[in-house]
């Protein structure tokens, strides 16, 4: 498989898998901003990319004229695309495939997992607290919500290096490459219908036997092919998103001493900062089809074409956020959309925020002191999530 060509030219031929992208997509995101509110590439099949707040917040609410049935852009377009209710259901079929979710993602669900995650955090960090140095991602960050997904699905905990490939064969690998994304899905496939079986025989309480006892409008049970597309959404969109919002927030503190300071003496102000990472460090950007024709914008818009539904860029758009390309951790008004906008607006926001502020929490409480390693090199995902795949830190005072 050939390499894509390099971009000569962002604003009519932009590719999110660029490594100029990969490495620093703001200073692109500025550019294009600048240019057009939505730009246009004719790479992955043709795509359209909203940069601004305004753009993006239409396109979100707008389901007449986009479809969430592809949410992530990739050189191919399956007929019909894999289901993964409900991020890839429209309407009128969406709103109840998402109440099924919300009961185990509500506050009082997620308190009660939140002594769960405490713990998780400390073991970790007991694991690498007297080393001079780590990979943070690897053995901090990543096994946060990998280890807390375990815990709610009822599944063995070594599982979760399982997981962790499926989500980067699905999210980075696969953009380019559709043999790999339909591995990765025949592999969960192949996975959850042995879990299904085994509580069809000996039920559980945990979260695939929720979805196991859940009904449809029509009162039955969910099909499988509808369980098995709800767990695939809960890993694939679950947890990538939050490892990566953990180690940007981490990346940040980790070269600016003086908010590693604050937040270590005034802990009050953590939700607060954690609101700020999430809009400056936003992980995930979404996909949508171009149904019927439309414009936004000023940008005609035509079928046949996709969208790269940008959060990051929205949520550094000059014109809503002062300063929008600095951190400020004390930031008042902060109406990012890092879970997105609309009907799509994550289920899980309240679980990513608890594991953020744990995470973060724990590791101000037993590591005061770190930085980033100079003679290692920091990588980032490539594709729709954002995130430190090698975050190599420096551990006590320099």
């Amino acid at each position: 498989m050939s390499s894509p060509a390099p971009v000569t030219d962002w604003v009519n031929d932009f590719d999110h898998t660029d490594p100029r992208w990969t490495e620093n997509p703001y200073v692109i995101w500025d550019e294009l901003r600048a240019e057009h509110p939505v730009a246009h590439t004719n790479r992955f099949l043709g795509v359209y990319l909203p940069t601004t707040y305004e753009a993006v917040k239409e396109i979100s609410y707008d389901t007449e004229h986009f479809s969430s049935r592809r949410v992530v852009v990739r050189n191919v377009r399956p007929e019909p695309p894999p289901p993964a209710p409900p991020i890839t259901s429209d309407p009128p079929a969406h709103k109840h495939a998402k109440q099924i979710l919300l009961t185990p993602f509500l506050p009082d669900a997620v308190k009660k997992l939140e002594p769960r995650v405490r713990a998780i955090c400390n073991e970790l960090i007991d694991g690498l607290i007297n080393d001079k140095s780590c990979d943070a991602a690897a053995r901090y960050t990543k096994r946060i919500p990998i280890r807390a997904i375990t815990h709610m699905l009822g599944v063995p905990e070594k599982d979760g290096d399982l997981f962790i490939r499926w989500v980067h064969e699905m999210l980075e690998l696969g953009v380019h490459d559709d043999n790999m994304v339909m591995k990765a899905i025949r592999e969960m496939v192949a996975y959850f219908a042995e879990q299904i079986e085994s509580r069809k025989k000996h039920p559980t309480d945990d979260l695939i036997s929720t979805l196991m006892n859940a009904r449809g409008e029509d009162g039955q049970p969910l099909t499988d092919t509808h369980v098995q597309g709800a767990l695939r959404l809960l890993l694939v969109a679950g947890l990538d998103t939050t490892w990566s919002a953990i180690g940007s927030s981490l990346w940040h503190l980790a070269q600016t001493p003086a908010d590693r300071a604050r937040l270590i003496a005034e802990p009050e102000l953590l939700p607060t900062a954690i609101e700020e990472f999430l809009r400056a460090f936003s992980p995930a950007t979404s996909g949508r089809e171009v149904m019927k024709e439309t414009t936004v914008c000023g940008c005609p818009m035509k079928p046949g074409n996709t969208v790269l539904l940008s959060f990051p860029a929205a949520n550094r758009d000059p014109a809503v956020f002062p300063d929008a390309d600095k951190v400020i951790i004390d930031r008042k008004e902060n109406r990012h959309v890092a879970f997105g906008v609309g009907i799509h607006r994550c289920v899980g926001a309240h679980l990513a925020r608890m594991e953020m502020l744990v995470a973060i929490e724990e590791w101000l409480k037993r590591i005061p002191d770190f930085r980033l390693d100079p003679t290692s090199e920091i990588k980032w995902s490539e594709g729709s999530v954002r995130g430190p795949r090698q975050l190599p830190l420096l551990l006590g005072k320099g």
